[in-house]
């Protein structure tokens, strides 16, 4: 697993992710694993992926085509019609298995990705639901730990979105074993 978390606070935006990866009861830490990023660059975009470790190389190379390099994600209207797209290229490229759970509206893409950009902070569930945060937001194992963190730190002046982002990964990764450190982050300014 893994824990991943945007801040929005005071004109900036950060993205933070632990860099574990975690298959059944193993743990590969980021002192092995060279290619242990979870934070993914799509045009003005950061993006941070939590769930099966194989969907950061799928974003990867779906996002490194030339006509989707610079997919605009400014809104959650134009991510939610990107993972449309994504969802029909990872049933026939990637061979996903949307199945989950039977009662789902829909099928499931299986994956969480939050999203910073200097338009805002967006979460996208395994269901492409698209939600704009406000303040914060976290996904993965560690998703109480890290929400209950940045809700306890939010309004101390000293803690800046990075330091809160950091916050929420440093917490999950003390309280929950499928999230591990070192800790990842990038910070942008908010559009005006």
């Amino acid at each position: 697993m893994t824990t991943i978390a945007v801040v929005r606070k005071a004109g900036r935006i950060a993205i933070a992710a632990d860099t574990l990866t975690k298959w059944g009861p193993g743990k590969e830490s980021a002192d092995y694993i060279v290619n242990h990023t979870k934070l993914l660059q799509v045009g003005e975009s950061w993006l941070a992926v939590s769930g099966n470790a194989t969907f950061k190389h799928v974003l990867d190379d779906w996002f490194a085509h030339p006509t989707r390099r610079a997919t605009p994600l400014r809104s959650a209207q134009e991510i939610f019609t990107a993972w449309q797209k994504l969802h029909k290229a990872m049933k026939e490229d990637y061979f996903l298995r949307p199945e989950e759970h039977e009662d789902d509206a829909l099928e499931s893409s299986r994956l969480d990705v939050l999203i910073a950009n200097p338009h805002g902070i967006f979460g996208v569930s395994g269901l492409r639901t698209v939600q704009e945060y406000l303040r914060f937001y976290a996904f993965g194992s560690g998703t109480e730990v890290s929400l209950g963190a940045l809700y306890a730190a939010y309004d101390l002046p000293d803690r800046d979105a990075e330091a809160l982002a950091r916050l929420a990964i440093q917490a999950a990764a003390e309280f929950d074993d499928g999230t591990g450190l070192p800790i990842e982050s990038r910070v942008i300014d908010q559009q005006a």
